[in-house]
C-alpha cells in the first residue's frame, strides 16, 4: 500500500475510532430512563452506568497512551476496540443493573487504550505542518456523531429498547478493528522508550478517578458536602505525593519535553476550561429548554443544532484559519466566540426568539470547533518523536475532567439559573485568553522561533533527560 493510502487509512481508522466514543457518549442519554424501568434500577444506579465510566477513563488515559509510545498505538488500537464492542455485547446481555454499571467500567477502560491511539496516529501518519485538515475532518465527524447520537439513540429505544444502543456498536468496533490490521506503522523502539512507572501510574490514575468521582457527585451532593471536600483533599494529597515521586524518578510519567512544551500546556489549559463552560452551559440550557420552556426532549435537540452544524462546519475553516494567522490568534478568536456565546444564552428568556437562541447555540459552536482544531493541532503537531501518545492522553485527559467540572460548576450551586449560572461559566471560557495568549504566533508556513507547534519538538533521549509522561 502506497504511503497517501497508509495516510488514508490512518485518517479513516482514528475518525472511525472518534466517533465510536463520540456517539456511544450522547446515544446513551435517552436509553437511560428505559434501562432503569427494564431493570428496576434507582437513580443512584443509573447515573454509576455513566460515573464509572467517566472515572475508567480519566484513571487509564494516561497509562494507555504511554503503554502505546512503547509497543505501538495500532496494537493498543485493536485492544481497545474488540474490548469495546465486547463490553458493549455484555452489557447488552446483562441480566441486572450490577452487570451494567460494572461493564460499563470495563468499557471506559477499553475505550482509554482506543483514545489516544487514534490522535497518536494522525501524528505518526502525517508531518506536522500538515495535520491541521485530518484534524478539522476528524472534529467534524466527532461533532456528527455526538449530535446524532440522541436521534439515533431514540429511534432505536423506541423500536427495540435500550439494549438496541450496545449492540449497535459491536459491528461498528469488529470492522474497525479490521480495519487497524490494515494500517501499517513501524514499531517503536522499546530499547529507547522510557519503561512504564507503574508507582506513577498508580498515583496518577488514583488522583484522577478520585478528582472525576468527586466533580461528578458535585450535583447531588454540593461543592461544600464533606464527602467532596474530602475526596478534593485526597486528590491534592496523592498530587502532592505524585509531584515529589516525579522529581526524584529516573522514569517519570510525564516526558520533560512534554511537561516544557508551552503550546502543549496552553492548549490543555484551553480546552479544559473551554469544554467545562460548553458542557456546563449545555446542562444548563438543556434544563432550561424542558423545565422552562416546556420543550419536548427532540424540540429540544433541534433548538441546539445550530451548535452541531457549526461545529461540522466551522471545523475545516478553523483549519483554514489555523494555516494563515496561526495559533495564537485563531485561538483567541475560538475563545471569544464560546464566551460570547455562553454569555448569550445567559440572556434569553420565555420572550427570546428562536433566531436569537440559535445565534448563540451557533456562536458556541463555531468557536469551539476553532478551539478544539487549533488545540489538537498544536499538542499533536507539537508531540516530541515517541511521545505521541502521551500527548494525546494529555488532551484526552483535559476533554474528559472538562465537562464533568462544568457540569458540576452548572449544577453544584443551591440557586442554579440561567442568568446565575451562566455568566460564571463565561467566566471560566474566558480565562482560556490566557493560555491562548501563549501559543505561537506565527502561521506554520512562515517559520521563526515562535512556530514550535507546527513541528516536532526533538526530545532527548531517555538517558539524557528522563522523560516524564501522561498518557492518553
Amino acid at each position: 500500500m502506497t504511503a497517501p493510502a497508509q495516510r488514508q487509512l490512518a485518517l479513516l481508522v482514528s475518525v472511525a475510532g472518534a466517533m465510536i466514543v463520540a456517539l456511544d457518549g450522547t446515544i446513551l442519554l435517552v436509553a437511560q430512563p428505559s434501562l432503569q424501568r427494564d431493570l428496576g434500577a434507582s437513580v443512584a444506579q443509573i447515573q454509576w452506568t455513566s460515573t464509572g465510566y467517566l472515572v475508567a477513563v480519566a484513571a487509564l488515559l494516561v497509562i494507555a497512551g504511554r503503554l502505546g509510545d512503547r509497543y505501538g498505538h495500532t496494537r493498543l488500537l485493536f485492544v481497545g476496540v474488540l474490548g469495546f464492542g465486547a463490553a458493549s455485547a455484555g452489557i447488552a446481555l446483562a441480566p441486572a443493573v450490577g452487570w451494567v454499571i460494572f461493564l460499563r467500567a470495563v468499557q471506559g477502560g477499553f475505550g482509554a487504550l482506543l483514545q489516544p491511539a487514534t490522535l497518536a496516529l494522525l501524528r505518526l501518519a502525517y508531518p506536522a505542518d500538515r495535520l491541521g485538515t485530518p484534524i478539522a475532518i476528524r472534529t467534524s465527524a466527532i461533532a456528527v456523531a455526538a449530535g446524532s447520537g440522541p436521534i439515533l439513540g431514540g429511534v432505536l429505544v423506541a423500536h427495540l429498547g435500550w439494549r438496541a444502543v450496545f449492540w449497535v456498536n459491536v459491528p461498528l468496533t469488529f470492522v474497525l478493528a479490521a480495519l487497524v490490521l490494515a494500517v501499517r506503522r513501524p514499531a517503536p523502539d522499546r530499547a529507547n522508550s522510557p519503561r512504564l512507572n507503574l508507582t506513577s501510574a498508580g498515583l496518577l490514575a488514583i488522583a484522577l478517578a478520585v478528582l472525576v468521582h468527586a466533580l461528578a457527585d458535585v450535583p447531588a451532593r454540593g461543592w461544600i458536602a464533606a464527602p467532596t471536600l474530602l475526596e478534593l483533599l485526597a486528590v491534592i494529597g496523592v498530587a502532592a505525593v505524585l509531584a515529589r515521586h516525579e522529581r526524584r524518578t529516573t522514569h517519570p510519567i510525564v516526558p520533560r519535553a512534554v511537561a516544557r512544551s508551552v503550546p502543549v500546556t496552553a492548549s490543555m489549559a484551553i480546552l479544559l476550561v473551554t469544554t467545562a463552560g460548553l458542557f456546563g452551559a449545555l446542562f444548563r440550557a438543556t434544563f432550561y429548554l424542558q423545565d422552562v420552556l416546556r420543550l419536548d426532549p427532540l424540540a429540544s435537540g433541534l433548538r441546539v443544532l445550530p451548535l452541531t452544524a457549526l461545529m461540522v462546519l466551522g471545523s475545516p475553516a478553523a483549519g483554514a484559519a489555523l494555516r494563515r494567522y496561526g495559533a495564537r490568534r485563531t485561538a483567541i478568536a475560538g475563545t471569544v466566540l464560546v464566551v460570547v456565546g455562553i454569555a448569550g444564552l445567559s440572556r434569553l428568556g420565555p420572550a427570546s426568539t428562536w433566531m436569537v437562541m440559535a445565534s448563540a447555540f451557533a456562536a458556541i459552536g463555531a468557536g469551539f470547533a476553532t478551539v478544539m482544531v487549533t488545540a489538537t493541532g498544536t499538542v499533536v503537531g507539537d508531540a516530541p518523536p515517541g511521545y505521541a501518545g502521551a500527548v494525546g492522553g494529555l488532551k484526552q485527559t483535559a476533554m474528559n475532567i472538562g465537562p464533568t467540572l462544568g457540569i458540576a460548576v452548572a449544577a453544584g450551586s443551591a440557586v442554579s439559573t440561567m442568568s446565575s449560572t451562566l455568566p460564571v461559566l463565561a467566566v471560566l471560557a474566558a480565562l482560556g485568553l490566557l493560555p491562548a495568549s501563549r501559543l505561537p504566533r506565527c502561521p506554520a508556513h512562515q517559520g521563526g522561533d515562535d512556530t514550535t507547534a507546527a513541528r516536532p519538538v526533538q526530545a532527548a533521549t531517555p538517558q539524557a533527560a528522563p522523560a516524564r509522561h501522561i498518557s492518553s
